[in-house]
């Protein structure tokens, strides 16, 4: 069939609008006609290079939709279904899957060949060459073809338009918060960058029960979408954070320190470390560039205070299990997915919502289709 695409050709340009000829889906495939989809800031790291993603990609991995068509050996997934998009595939069978780590599935090994988990190839072709999707994925498009690994099915009364956004950002700030930076009740948090993950990120420790929550960011909007949230303090900047978080935790420091940043930088982990208590953990949630391979840290304060540095991947969470779990919360009222939306725009306004964000504009802004308004 013939759909439309954001593609990137070459890196640092522009994503440009094509026809894309999709082929029907193969053994443990469905293709699935989109109605939303998240501009999530790692798409940005697919055009600036800081994820080596193979090109031509479709962009896109945070999306929502409803199964049209389902191929060979899918069982569990039938037409009309609506799923959410999980930008790491699980396989319920690997060691990591298997122990309750789906975040870490051996598939999550494919992410970068952008070609389909059952066989290598391609199901998506313009001007005559293979194109690769984002995460296996490619949500920046009306249709696409995915394995049956990356789908999360969800009840079909919770709206596409916030729902896709737990395909990536959402549960990876949440669950920062909750799996990786395991927050209890009465503890001290700072979270840096108040963008859709750090923003998710501040719910999440709400919820687990934080008396303090810093929020550190230069844009005041986001300032206040942090308190709205849930934060009780915020900073302007790195240089101003130490001087709130020791007036807001009586000089103790924080008990978990989540960086969320559009891209981390190595030397401020040192930073990070100084505002951390004793036993303290920092949690690094954001993607620092793939050729930055050194942090800045006084090793004597990670002994003799027995902090902690840990990283994690899609917030440590397990998608099959969260991403349904996140909708009940949000449908009760828990959690606030509709002001994670800052703005909305139609696939042609994909370049114009990567500029929103690089302004500071939005917290995300979602990509919406024709389907929805259907």
């Amino acid at each position: 069939m013939q759909t439309k695409a954001a593609v990137l050709w070459e890196r640092n340009t522009p994503w440009s609008i094509e026809d894309v000829e999709l082929d029907e889906p193969k053994d443990q495939e469905v293709l699935v006609e989109l109605h939303a989809s998240g501009m999530c800031h790692s798409d940005e790291h697919i055009v600036t290079g800081d994820m080596p993603f193979r090109l031509p990609c479709i962009g896109g991995h945070e999306g929502a939709g409803v199964v049209k068509q389902v191929g060979p050996g899918v069982s569990w997934l039938a037409p009309g279904d609506h799923v959410v998009f999980s930008f790491m595939p699980s396989c319920g069978r690997c060691p990591s899957c298997s122990t309750g780590h789906q975040s870490l599935c051996d598939l999550g090994a494919r992410l970068y060949t952008g070609r389909q988990i059952s066989d290598g190839t391609a199901r998506h072709h313009a001007r005559g060459q293979d194109l690769a999707t984002a995460c296996l994925i490619g949500s920046f498009a009306h249709h696409t073809v995915v394995h049956e690994a990356s789908c999360v099915k969800i009840e079909p009364q919770f709206p596409l338009d916030k729902a896709c956004l737990l395909g990536c950002g959402f549960i990876t700030g949440w669950g920062s918060a909750v799996y990786a930076a395991d927050i209890r009740p009465g503890d001290a948090v700072v979270v840096a960058g108040v963008g859709g993950i750090g923003a998710a990120a501040i719910q999440g420790a709400r919820l687990a029960g934080a008396k303090v929550i810093v929020a550190i960011d230069p844009n005041d909007s986001k300032k206040d979408k942090a308190l709205e949230f849930g934060a009780t303090h915020v900073a302007s900047s790195w240089e101003e954070a130490p001087e709130v978080v020791a007036e807001a935790t009586w000089s103790r420091g924080a008990d978990r320190f989540i960086c969320a940043m559009g891209v981390g930088e190595g030397h401020l982990i040192k930073s990070a470390l100084r505002m951390t208590a004793k036993r303290g953990r920092v949690v690094v949630t954001n993607i620092h560039r793939a050729a930055e391979t050194s942090i800045d840290v006084s090793l004597m304060d990670l002994t003799l205070s027995e902090k902690q540095i840990v990283g994690t991947l899609y917030g440590s969470a397990n998608a099959r299990a969260d991403i349904p779990k996140l909708l009940e919360l949000w449908g009760r009222g828990q959690v606030d997915l509709d002001s994670m939306v800052s703005r909305t725009y139609p696939l042609e306004g994909v370049n114009d919502g990567y500029a929103d964000m690089r302004a500071g504009r939005n917290l995300r802004g979602v990509l919406t289709y024709p389907a929805l308004q259907a």
